[in-house]
């Protein structure tokens, strides 16, 4: 494996039973966790190829017990990573062999929902389906809605800004939240935010979401809650190429159409599906298209029939609109089910997540398939189609010797395709370690340096989850050396104080 984590301290490891001691009187009773066979259910989280054993596991159950988590760890110099439900498909919360692991599976209530302003308080472990099933009784649900929403929880999804099948329409967890509170390593409580729109001042809720626990430890959450549509339908579209369904999908946003979700899937990811879910997708078409459109009735009928005439326009060869809002959910449960039914036909997967811009989609999926050839591995196609979110799925067999790095080289090339194509390393599932080697594939050295001033300014001793996100790890203080060239210094235009 070409990826490697940092490497354990020594002396952070022989003061292991002192830090033991430390959080066991932090966090009494159950809350911590320290035998071997006990902690093994956290060496990892949805990146399972990658597998590390944590220092010790901390489970708090108050804001004050993780502030004072925080602010040992801070005077200690002992390392943190904090972990929600540990769904994270990009590494983001795996453990480190000399780090705490915060775990905040406990926080698990809501705290109030406010029908009036349109919007739930929520500590981070309740789950992104828990807060629609608690609203849904008036009409009201929670827009985001990733396919791991039954498990995922809604602090992690704070943390790596998670999208889902209605994000097209509805936005990202960004567009979805109102406010947050958090402790910064220090052991400080802050709040950003709150039941109001936009704080005056610099947008510091909008940098600390997707900031992957590298910034501060989310422990209460403040989301937008929607009224549910009056009518939501879904047509599903077959195409004989995963070509002709790309160039559909941007057909559609080109004519002015914004579904409530676009979804795509390619024949071996249709065919896993259909047998796991019986959804009654069409098995004759290499490409598939669930378009959703929500709204007045009126509107919904006359878009169905806007779309279903560029579908034939761009080749479709098959249109099936659902009749109930069953077989809508039914024909969403097939794409919600597409990962796990992946996995039923090839022992291990990565899933990978990389956005495009949508007019790409014919060029990426061809060089998909080149690269497939290459690498000499199977890929099945799940993504957000309408705003270019991809999720290839690379199957591989982890027990053969070679196989788990040509997944990750294949992996790696299709992020650099992604990116030749004007688009971006990540989408959702955020940076991790999975693809934080191949951020210079995107950023230069200035670009990578000032996002880990943000860092520093936040935690000084890089101390949350460090070995994430960033290839190279500066000290705060040789980013903030000043270079002198020839006794003289950078821009000398510039007033010095």
């Amino acid at each position: 494996m070409t990826i490697a984590m940092p490497k354990p301290n020594a002396k952070i490891m022989a003061r292991r039973a002192a830090i033991v001691a430390a959080m066991r009187a932090i966090v009494p009773g159950e809350g911590v966790v320290d035998a071997g066979v006990e902690m093994r259910v956290f060496e990892t989280d949805a990146l399972t190829a990658y597998r590390q054993m944590p220092l010790v596991v901390v489970l708090p159950e108050t804001v004050s017990q993780v502030a004072a988590v925080l602010r040992y760890c801070h005077e200690n110099e002992v390392p943190v990573v904090p972990r929600g439900a540990g769904t994270s498909l990009s590494g983001g919360s795996l453990p480190l062999e000399d780090g705490v692991l915060l775990v905040l599976s406990r926080f698990n209530r809501i705290l109030e929902v406010d029908f009036d302003n349109r919007c739930a308080v929520v500590q981070p472990g309740v789950t992104n389906l828990g807060i629609t099933r608690e609203v849904e009784h008036a009409g009201f649900y929670y827009a985001p809605d990733p396919s791991s929403q039954i498990a995922c929880s809604i602090g992690g999804n704070v943390a790596e800004n998670s999208g889902g099948v209605h994000c097209l329409k509805y936005g990202l967890t960004a567009n979805n939240l109102l406010g947050v509170e958090f402790v910064t390593i220090e052991g400080e409580v802050i709040r950003l935010g709150g039941k109001h729109l936009d704080s005056e001042g610099y947008d510091l809720l909008g940098l600390l979401t997707g900031s992957e626990g590298l910034l501060g430890v989310v422990t209460e959450v403040t989301v937008r809650i929607l009224q549910k549509p009056e009518t939501a339908r879904a047509v599903l579209i077959g195409f004989p190429t995963s070509e002709q369904a790309g160039t559909c999908v941007a057909a559609i946003i080109a004519r002015g159409i914004i579904p409530g979700g676009m979804e795509m899937m390619d024949a071996p990811a249709i065919r896993a599906a259909e047998d796991f879910v019986h959804a009654g997708y069409p098995l004759d078409v290499e490409a598939l298209l669930i378009v959703e459109l929500d709204g007045p009735g009126a509107e919904v009928d006359h878009l169905l029939s806007e779309v279903e005439g560029i579908a034939r326009e761009n080749g479709a060869t098959t249109a099936r609109v659902s009749q109930s809002d069953a077989e809508r959910m039914t024909f969403w449960a097939g794409r919600k089910a597409a990962f796990p039914a992946v996995g039923r036909i090839s022992p291990d997967y990565l899933c990978m997540d990389g956005t495009i811009p949508r007019k790409e989609l014919p060029r990426v999926l061809a060089g998909m398939r080149a690269l497939s050839q290459k690498h000499r591995l199977a890929v099945a196609n799940v993504f957000h189609a309408g705003d270019g979110n991809l999720h290839p799925l690379i199957l591989y067999d982890a027990s053969k010797d070679d196989e788990l790095q040509r997944a990750e080289d294949f992996g790696a090339d299709i992020l650099r395709l992604c990116v030749e194509v004007g688009g971006v390393l990540t989408g959702e599932h955020g940076v991790g370690i999975e693809k934080r080697d191949l951020m210079p594939e995107m950023f230069g050295e200035d670009d990578l340096k000032h996002q880990q001033r943000v860092k520093c300014a936040f935690d000084p001793r890089h101390l949350l989850n460090p070995g994430k996100m960033f290839p190279v790890l500066h000290r705060c203080a040789e980013l903030g050396r000043l270079h002198v060239h020839k006794g003289q210094l950078p821009f000398p235009e510039l007033p010095r104080f």
